[in-house]
């Protein structure tokens, strides 16, 4: 079973999904690449990986009491 993404919890964690590349990072978590959600068996897997992936940070965001209105203050 893979480990559940751990958003904003280090600087190392990374995976792929098609050719989009999913980053972790203590501040950012970037997104590169590009995915082909297809209509069929392994399309929806590919979203519902990428929907694990953006609701794991939504959550820590949300989690977060001490949220900056922007890092770049």
């Amino acid at each position: 079973m893979q480990q559940p993404f751990m958003a904003y919890e280090n600087d190392t964690d990374g995976f792929t999904i098609g050719n989009l590349l999913i980053q972790n990072g203590t501040d950012t978590i970037r997104i590169e690449g590009t995915l082909n959600i297809t209509k069929d068996k392994e399309g929806l897997e590919a979203a519902l990986k990428l929907k694990r992936a953006v609701d794991a940070a939504i959550d820590a965001l949300k989690r977060d009491r001490n949220l900056p209105d922007s890092l770049r203050d």
